[in-house]
């Protein structure tokens, strides 16, 4: 088990990092970034752009490493949905995974790398996609029904791989 802190929450309606890079991200909410999120066991976050989507289900959340930026990134840059301190969520592929930010656990299964794309080169600066290669974090789906909220939370790793905390 280990103290973690969740940094940021996003759960965007629309997928704005869409068509060529080139182009620009599509136009959206200027932020967001919530407070809180529900959890749906086999669904995603409840309002995200792959909540409920079949061909998402497997991979409906993404989780990254916050050490894993650079300073002044965020999630409206890497459009992951959760930004955790204080573990090396990559290490977790294959893993079941605990997070417990006050309102009790929500479990995750660990499913994949979320390998950056081109639109990190666009959105965090030139150089981005290589540089976050196999720490773009991770895509999971929830196994469980829960809240997460910003601040303090304990994390754990419940089957599967080890994790370095």
């Amino acid at each position: 088990m280990a103290e973690v802190e969740v940094l940021q929450l996003l759960v965007s309606p629309a997928h704005r990092l869409a068509g060529r890079p080139s182009e620009g991200p599509s136009p959206g909410p200027s932020d967001e970034r919530v407070t809180r999120v529900e959890v749906r066991r086999e669904l995603g976050l409840v309002g995200d752009r792959y909540y409920a989507r079949p061909a998402h289900r497997n991979a409906a959340v993404t989780i990254m490493a916050s050490e894993s930026l650079p300073a002044g990134t965020d999630l409206r840059h890497t459009r992951r949905n959760i930004l955790l301190r204080g573990v090396d969520i990559d290490s977790c592929v294959g893993a079941t995974i605990s997070l417990d930010s006050g309102t009790g656990p929500v479990v995750f299964a660990v499913r994949r790398p979320a390998r950056p794309c081109a639109w990190m080169d666009v959105t965090i600066g030139p150089g981005a996609q290589r540089a976050l290669r196999g720490r773009g974090g991770v895509r999971c789906t929830p196994l469980s029904n829960g809240v997460l909220t910003l601040g303090p939370a304990t994390f754990r790793v419940v089957a599967g791989a080890e994790v370095a905390s």
